[in-house]
């Protein structure tokens, strides 16, 4: 439990307005995939995203996901990575 890695990630999702506007949100999602993955270093499979995130992301509708989003990242030994909004 002493070396699992937590991280307050402030994460732009810019790119969900180039998406049409029925797909937003599930843009915005996949997004905060990419970026823990990326800054995470872990693989897809690895990255479990809360659902209070997730419901934030979706509380305006499919059309209008956030700006941005604070979350934390804590990533376990055995290399999964557990995506919950920041308090």
């Amino acid at each position: 439990m002493a070396d699992d890695i937590e991280k307050i990630m402030v994460i732009p999702l810019r790119k969900t307005k180039q998406a049409p506007r029925t797909k937003r949100a599930a843009r915005a999602i996949k997004e905060i995939r990419a970026y823990i993955m990326r800054h995470m270093k872990v693989e897809e499979e690895n990255v479990w995203i809360d659902a209070s995130l997730n419901e934030k992301i979706w509380e305006n509708g499919i059309r209008h996901p956030p700006s941005k989003v604070t979350v934390k990242a804590v990533k376990f030994d055995d290399g999964l990575v557990e995506v919950s909004l920041a308090e």
